[in-house]
């Protein structure tokens, strides 16, 4: 018995050995020929990866957002985990001994499965992963090709909009209007917010001006005419956009407006739903935000209490849109604060062990016009701007006046942002709340937050 014991355990150090090293069995067993040929594999693959997380990460972010580089993953992480798995196998029945008792046997053999089911379940669950994002990708990003990157542009303008369609109106209004400007250069960025309730927004050139030459009066009597809603005005008007499908005459509307708002052109778009904001906080296990006031939540007389708290995705959605007790200004102050704590909270742990929900949330919920092709730029874009301050500038009372607004000036005021230097107007943390008294330069998010 403890003669069995000993060479059960002899054979299983030698199998587990094999498995961190491949060939260590063969080796012993007289398969000098096979053993360096398995241990030279092993030793190219563990340097590959190695060297890929390391010294290429930068490169490596690059290609994992390409659904052709994806699909190569996939493929090489199946072929990996059968290899590993067969030499697993391999070196056990080498190192067997054939007078093993059927107990002995079946200890071993349950080990060695088990040992492989340990190897090949984080390649399977990298296989998932990389099927998913490559689903993900495909369905949400436009499959036309990008120049450059960034051709002739020195700042990659996007337009980031939240949209929301109550079920006592029809259509969906945008209540949520950011446009961020990002040097490509330096990654230096700025936030422009443009409240929803703006109105006579200008119209930019074609048939919607021609309709409409001194702004937007809205959908008739029963609409005031606000900012908010350009988008589903395009959208039931085919005569804006002949040809084009519904939602890419709506959104081609709003661009063109903001575009004519602010000055400066809009070159990308991303809209998401709110009902899938909700959807990725709760995939994230919720998000912590600092509560400056108490705020109504739901319609039972609740309150989120002022402080630092934990919120899952149907209080966030409330902390983002209340206007109870506040006005459209302050909602959108908290909206940037929310957005900014949900990209610092959303480490790779958190997305991992949400991956799913948030890719589902995402495949539902978002839309963009932004193409594939240019991811990989900016994965590069994004590392430059994580190093620099954000800084925001709200175009609201007493700035401007949303009923009567100052067109002049806010495109003004958007061409001193875009050329000022990003330090020299740093707003001390102790500042009043900014939407109280907003700013005419940009403040950092650190102080409005």
């Amino acid at each position: 018995m403890r003669g069995e014991r000993a060479a059960v355990c002899r054979v299983l150090a030698l199998t587990l050995g094999s498995a961190v090293l491949w060939g260590l069995a063969h080796l012993i067993a007289g398969r000098t020929r096979a053993g360096l040929a398995l241990a030279t594999l092993y030793v190219m693959l563990l340097g590959t990866v190695m060297t890929a997380v390391t010294a290429l990460r930068p490169a490596l972010f690059r290609l994992l957002v390409q659904p052709e580089w994806l699909g190569r993953l996939i493929i090489a992480a199946l072929t990996v985990a059968v290899l590993w798995s067969a030499v697993v196998v391999r070196s056990y029945l080498l190192v067997r001994p054939a007078e093993l008792s059927a107990r002995g046997r079946r200890v071993s053999t349950g080990v060695v499965t088990l040992v492989c089911v340990v190897l090949v379940a984080p390649l399977a669950v990298a296989s998932r992963i990389a099927y998913v994002s490559r689903d993900v990708l495909t369905a949400l990003f436009a499959s036309g090709s990008a120049d450059g990157p960034w051709g002739a542009k020195t700042r990659l303008n996007v337009l980031l909009v939240g949209a929301d369609a109550a079920k006592n109106r029809p259509g969906a209004r945008t209540d949520s209007l950011t446009v961020a400007s990002v040097d490509t250069g330096t990654g230096q960025t700025v936030l422009f917010g443009l409240p929803r309730n703006l109105q006579h927004v200008p119209l930019p050139p074609g048939p919607a001006r021609d309709l409409f030459p001194w702004g937007f009066p809205g959908a008739g009597t029963t609409t005031p005419g606000l900012l908010n809603e350009v988008y589903e005005w395009g959208v039931d008007h085919p005569e804006t956009g002949p040809g084009l499908e519904p939602h890419t005459r709506g959104i081609a509307l709003l661009k063109g407006t903001v575009g004519e708002i602010l000055g400066i052109p809009v070159h990308y778009y991303a809209m998401v739903d709110m009902r899938g904001f909700r959807q990725v906080v709760d995939a994230m296990g919720g998000v912590r935000v600092t509560i400056r006031q108490d705020i109504p939540y739901g319609l039972e007389g609740g309150v989120l209490p002022a402080g630092t708290r934990l919120l899952d995705g149907e209080q966030a959605l409330w902390f983002g849109r209340s206007r109870t007790g506040s006005d459209d200004y302050t909602r959108m102050a908290r909206q940037k604060c929310l957005l900014n704590d949900m990209a610092q909270q959303a480490d790779a742990m958190t997305v991992l062990r949400g991956f799913e929900r948030i890719a589902d949330a995402a495949k539902q919920y978002v839309r963009t016009d932004l193409p594939g092709r240019l991811l990989p730029a900016l994965v590069q874009l994004a590392g430059k701007v994580r190093g620099t301050q954000i800084r925001s500038l709200s175009f609201v009372p007493p700035l401007i006046n949303t009923a009567d607004p100052d067109w002049w000036l806010i495109k003004k005021r958007v061409a001193q942002a875009l050329t000022a230097h990003p330090h020299a107007t740093r707003t001390p943390t102790m500042s009043p709340s900014p939407a109280a008294t907003p700013a005419n330069t940009p403040q950092s998010l650190d102080a409005i937050c």
